[in-house]
């Protein structure tokens, strides 16, 4: 048995969603988003949430992300209950253990390069923030562009610079938001290949939202929103076996 395989099975998982629901206002009722979602994710696996628009996909991710909390149930990530936390705890929480990529990049255009993957570093208060993201920035193929801003590079570098950013802390679990919908399929399988690299290199957990079929089947597992619940999980298709000689 694969070694990555072995410890993930034997881990606790690192996120654990148990019967999460969502509500909101809508013109004087009360409208579900969410309904008794429950799922939990082990410490280095890719996880995949696929659905249509508006089956609730981003609304999962922010409650994942502590963005915002259920109207029931809980989340848990790292074995800590998020709705324990207040707003400033939450947020003490993601700068340790979480990373995002976003579909719209998200990056600072008054920033080069370097200084948008340096600043959350800064933040954290790390060492030789700087060395660090220029080495992040080099593993993603950008070395040559530390001192570029945002408006002169293509959207796959942006990406590149998104995810050099997400990377550079270590972060346990990295978010993404439909990370390849704004790039031609092209770049888009470039990025692709791009996380999941560093996904592999860094034993981060990989939670990602999207609605592209050939992503969600790069992930060991993969559930399926529609209305707000949880209509299938899945997991990958094992690898063919090789052939006897």
């Amino acid at each position: 048995m694969d070694d990555t395989v072995s410890r993930t099975s034997l881990s606790a998982p690192i996120v654990r969603v148990a019967g999460v629901g969502k509500q909101v206002d809508s013109g004087g009722q009360r409208l579900a988003i969410l309904d008794d979602v429950a799922f939990a994710v082990a410490a280095g696996q890719s996880l995949a949430i696929v659905g249509e628009s508006g089956s609730g996909k981003s609304t999962l991710l922010g409650l994942l992300a502590g963005l915002d909390l259920p109207t029931s149930g809980s989340v848990e990530i790292d074995g800590v209950d998020l709705s324990t936390l207040d707003e400033d705890e939450r947020a003490a929480l993601r700068g340790r253990k979480v990373g995002f990529v976003f579909q719209s990049f998200q990056l600072l255009p008054a920033l080069t390069a370097l200084e948008n993957v340096a600043l959350p570093l800064e933040l954290a208060g790390a060492s030789d923030a700087e060395g660090r993201a220029r080495g992040a920035l080099e593993r993603v193929g950008l070395g040559h562009r530390l001192t570029h801003y945002p408006r002169t590079l293509s959207g796959g570098e942006q990406q590149r610079v998104a995810i050099a950013r997400a990377f550079a802390p270590k972060p346990m679990l990295l978010f993404a938001d439909e990370p390849t919908g704004n790039l031609d399929t092209a770049t888009g399988g470039q990025i692709v290949e791009l996380l999941f690299e560093l996904n592999r290199e860094q034993g981060t957990t990989l939670v990602l939202v999207t609605h592209d079929a050939s992503l969600a089947a790069r992930c060991a597992r993969s559930i399926e929103l529609s209305g707000g619940r949880v209509v299938r999980h899945a997991d990958a298709p094992a690898a063919p076996r090789p052939a006897a000689e």
